[in-house]
């Protein structure tokens, strides 16, 4: 029987020169492939020891560490399901999340050890470990006690379709639900994503990964991890994101990915040139919508054009910008600001009303996608589920967005964001975006509130650049300018800041819940 488990596609991609460097860190430590190799064997030996019931799952809540990426490899490498959990995330959320997973094993950081054993204990866990971020902790002097052979692991077999993950969505609104992922999930979107970014084989010059991203979301687990293991290259290791530092490791990179907060920051660095970005190939956003003033701003400093792409929980990548020409698409091989590119390859995208009729090129509507990238469903949920596919398999991602005539896809809001005015249908994304390039505004966002009148009315809120005044009411008198009367905000407010996931995700539900009144 084939082994399709993702670890031994990612194994097999390791070069061979294993004695060569996997992973630099910030802190000056290099990791060979031998050390992942090592690694991962011995913390999967430890887990096999526990004798877990098959499908077992493992939650991580622990700081980003070159360890913690072991432990999510070794992890695949047994056979296990992983469970990635926000660092950020408190008692209640974790109490939440490990009574709904049901864990086999927990794994947290030290100082946690006291709250969320209990927790764990509590929801019928049996294992809990600790791993902190300076290379200690319980997982890794147990993983080191196993004695001789320790670091030698045959690799579990999987089928495509076996459980590898479970990923929490955001919960910018609601309970969180948890979505499926299966080794063929991912290994198919890694392996698209190898060759539509043009990863660099080592023959070809090779590339190097400057890895910044937090290791518990899609993004930096799934894309950046997945992305360099699988073509064999270094990686740079940041266990937090510090612009200074970046850019004095820039040079060393070839490929960046980020998400559009991370762009920002670096764009107020001096220290941000074209010198700087000499050595570079390819600067990837995404995770949260990039502003079309950054997206320019980047490339008038930079000289690069970064690529936005878009993908969910659920569904891993969906739609990239093009790094080359696209044959598919005419050739095409602009990276189009304020888009999302191109459907990936096997990805099959179409937008539709709410009668479930295809819309006409650049009409907006519901997306909804089907590809073998898209997850099996949501963890102990069913109905729900069934709810979010259609009756021929597409899965209604909840995005609202357009489809122009040379293929680009546009992303204008979450339908759950549609304010509904008067009757009409008002997309914060239009509104949001004709605010942003208003003088003095760094940002906003737009969101809809009860009202008695008009069922919902629009309450736009604002950021201003550093050291610009911006008045609530000349906004609203320059979009009467240029939008309809029915889209304009019934209400403007100025403030310091946005409230945002870790992501960098505009948290729409507080800002609901905050200006729902006057």
């Amino acid at each position: 029987m084939k082994n399709e488990n993702l670890f031994a596609a990612l194994r097999a991609a390791f070069p061979a020169d294993l004695d060569a460097i996997a992973i630099e860190t910030d802190n000056g430590l290099n990791y060979s492939w031998r050390d992942l190799d090592r690694a991962t064997a011995m913390l999967a030996n430890l887990l096999e020891s526990l004798q877990l019931p098959a499908g077992s799952r493992i939650a991580v809540q622990v700081d980003k560490s070159v360890e913690a990426l072991a432990l999510y490899l070794a992890t695949l490498r047994a056979g296990f399901v992983f469970l990635p959990l926000n660092t950020a995330y408190q008692s209640a959320e974790m109490e939440y999340f490990i009574g709904n997973a049901e864990p086999a094993v927990v794994v947290c950081a030290s100082k946690n050890f006291g709250w969320v054993s209990k927790i764990a204990f509590k929801a019928g866990t049996r294992h809990v470990f600790t791993l902190d971020d300076d290379r200690t902790g319980s997982l890794l002097a147990r993983a080191a006690a196993q004695g001789p052979g320790s670091d030698q692991h045959t690799v579990a077999t999987r089928q495509a379709g076996d459980l590898a993950a479970i990923l929490y969505t955001s919960g910018t609104t609601g309970r969180s639900k948890g979505a499926m992922l299966s080794h063929g999930n991912l290994l198919s979107n890694a392996r698209v994503l190898k060759d539509y970014w043009g990863w660099r084989t080592p023959e070809q010059g090779g590339d190097v990964l400057m890895h910044v991203l937090p290791i518990f979301h899609v993004h930096g687990l799934f894309v950046a991890v997945h992305g360099a293991l699988l073509n064999g290259s270094k990686m740079l290791w940041f266990a937090k994101f510090d612009p200074k530092r970046v850019l004095e490791k820039l040079q060393q990179a070839t490929v960046f990915m980020g998400v559009p907060t991370l762009y920002v920051r670096l764009l107020a660095e001096s220290g941000l040139n074209r010198e700087a970005a000499r050595n570079m190939r390819l600067f990837i956003s995404g995770s949260a919508p990039l502003l079309i003033e950054t997206f320019n701003d980047w490339t008038a400093r930079t000289g690069h054009t970064i690529l936005e792409r878009y993908g969910m929980s659920e569904t891993t990548m969906l739609t990239s910008n093009p790094c080359n020409a696209d044959a598919r698409y005419g050739g095409l091989s602009e990276r189009r600001g304020g888009t999302v590119g191109f459907p990936l390859p096997g990805v099959s995208l179409r937008v539709q009303d709410d009668a479930g009729q295809s819309v006409a090129v650049g009409a907006i509507g519901d997306i909804q996608v089907k590809g073998p990238n898209v997850f099996t469903g949501y963890w102990q949920m069913p109905e729900k589920t069934q709810e979010e596919f259609t009756a021929d398999g597409y899965f209604k991602t909840g995005d609202v967005g357009q489809v122009d005539a040379d293929g680009y896809v546009t992303i204008v809001g979450r339908s759950k964001d549609l304010i509904i005015s008067g009757g009409y249908n008002v997309y914060p994304a239009e509104i949001e975006a004709t605010i942003n390039t208003l003088p003095g505004v760094a940002e906003s966002a737009v969101v809809g509130v009860p009202d008695a009148d008009f069922g919902e009315v629009g309450v736009a809120v604002v950021i201003a650049r550093p050291g610009a005044r911006v008045a609530p009411d000349n906004i609203l008198s320059e979009l009467k300018k240029v939008l309809a009367n029915f889209k304009i905000p019934k209400r403007c407010y100025v403030v310091a800041e946005l409230p945002r996931n870790t992501m960098g995700k505009v948290q729409k539900n507080l800002l609901r819940a905050q200006y729902q009144k006057p």
